[in-house]
């Protein structure tokens, strides 16, 4: 372990922030990190625990061994805690900034509410390790012959297609969008992780042999059948798209939109990406109202604040949470307990226990207010609680049901499961379609980053197997 005692000597902490007056004037990641010799302390507050419920089944979907690599820290050995980093997780650079980090509603140290900053560590490992150039492509010493396709470029696919190019397969990446990188590009704000992260990677994947197809919405520009004719696997991660809908009336009113679209502007904007073909859609100068109360919400929040929003109001029909979590909650569980996000914190208006009735109109059709009623514990409005909140942009963002089926899930018709999404199991992950294999979102549903990077790591594995009959590839 670290410190024996140093869980007892040093208090938690974390990376910090810019303050919020400064960070809403830019599009920009806005932590600030902490030194090397408070990284140190922070990993010496690690207690080494018998049972370490931070990683495995009850904290990180990955595995990652972090009392390993946060003793290597406390010991000044960051080159080796790069390594054990690495070898459960692909992409530490990306899950150290968006993951929720459920590692840390697991340790033990939660208890007390002050649990190792393990989050803070991880990103701290990798962002030296990217920075020394301890991190490289690592092409195979020899090719076996194989050619598989992968269809989405999100976590999942990058993950699968490092491991596979890494054992000498001939992997194909082909992306619907004109970068790489899928909702980590084009859905997660800049100012969450900005995109030149993800930039790193592919030339890094490039340089192990990953090729890149841009343009291609499989179904629907090229034929599914052309990558089965052409490959010997094939593997579908292209996440869950479809967007579930409020249910209330005036949804489909100008100003009314759906999170992603809303989000995915911003992020072609910040990336120099030619907009012109997309409606636009801003809340400079607007009341703005956001229907959800996840993290999809939460960033819609801080991007409208960005923009130059009057007023955010964020509503949220689950009750106001509890301060403190039960402590026996522990992964696949959320604990659930008061959070406030850094975008939330910028100036938002949070209502609780609210249902979005009906969106009105103006006398040109345009969104102008949302009437509203406080819920009970059946989440039914209760007469005599009605109010109206002004809203020239309502954003919807309530989660998302099911991958889109338009084009290459029609074409491919195979099972689906009894939640909607393509059917495959986490022994092989193939489909009922031979030579059809699917992980990440569109096989699961949605879901955190982490379990993607495990879903393409795992798939990569059974696609190996599957080819060569055997493989060196972890699970």
């Amino acid at each position: 372990m670290g410190k024996i005692t140093g869980f007892l000597e040093i208090d938690r902490e974390q990376k910090r922030y810019q303050p919020a007056s400064d960070r809403v004037r830019h599009h920009d990641e806005f932590t600030i990190p902490l030194s090397q010799g408070r990284i140190v302390d922070q990993a010496a507050r690690c207690m080494d625990c018998g049972v370490p419920y931070c990683h495995g089944n009850t904290g990180c979907p990955l595995n990652n061994q972090i009392p390993d690599w946060n003793d290597m820290v406390y010991k000044g050995e960051w080159r080796e805690a790069t390594l054990r980093l690495y070898s459960t997780n692909n992409f530490p650079e990306f899950t150290g900034r968006i993951c929720p980090a459920p590692c840390e509603e697991a340790c033990t140290l939660n208890l007390e509410d002050i649990p190792v900053s393990i989050k803070t560590i991880e990103q701290a490992i990798a962002d030296m390790a990217i920075k020394e150039g301890w991190v490289k492509a690592r092409p195979a010493e020899s090719k076996t012959g194989k050619k598989i396709a992968i269809v989405g470029s999100g976590p999942a696919g990058l993950a699968a297609a490092q491991q596979l190019a890494r054992v000498g397969h001939e992997v194909h990446i082909f992306e619907r969008e004109a970068k790489a990188g899928g909702l980590l590009r084009y859905g997660i704000p800049d100012f969450k992780m900005e995109k030149h992260h993800i930039d790193i990677r592919l030339s890094h994947l490039e340089a192990e042999g990953v090729v890149f197809h841009y343009g291609e919405n499989i179904g629907i520009t090229r034929p599914l059948r052309d990558l089965q004719d052409n490959h010997d696997a094939v593997l579908l991660c292209g996440g869950s798209e479809s967007p579930r809908e409020v249910g209330c009336k005036g949804d489909k009113l100008e100003g009314v939109h759906f999170a992603m679209p809303y989000l995915i502007l911003q992020n072609r904007i910040n990336g120099g990406e030619d907009v012109s073909e997309f409606q636009p859609i801003s809340a400079a100068g607007k009341h703005v109202v956001v229907i959800g109360g996840g993290d999809t919400a939460s960033d819609c929040v801080g991007v409208a604040i960005r923009q130059g929003a009057i007023a955010v109001t964020q509503m949220d029909i689950r009750p106001q949470p509890p301060l403190h979590e039960d402590k026996l909650t522990n992964w696949p569980h959320w604990a659930i307990k008061m959070r406030t996000s850094s975008s939330q914190a910028e100036g938002a208006t949070r209502q609780f226990s609210a249902a979005s009735l009906e969106i009105i109109a103006d006398e040109n059709g345009h969104s102008q207010y949302v009437k509203c009623a406080k819920v009970d514990e059946k989440r039914q409005p209760i007469k005599g609680t009605e109010f109206d909140i002004q809203a020239d942009l309502v954003l919807m963002a309530i989660g998302f049901a099911h991958p889109i089926y338009h084009g290459m899930l029609e074409e491919l018709g195979a099972k689906l499961d009894g939640r909607k999404n393509l059917l495959a199991n986490t022994n092989d992950y193939q489909t009922s379609v031979k030579g059809v294999y699917s992980a990440g979102d569109m096989r699961r549903g949605q879901s955190l980053v982490v379990w993607a990077i495990k879903e393409g790591r795992q798939a990569a594995h059974a696609i190996d197997l599957d080819l060569m009959g055997e493989t060196d590839l972890p699970l």
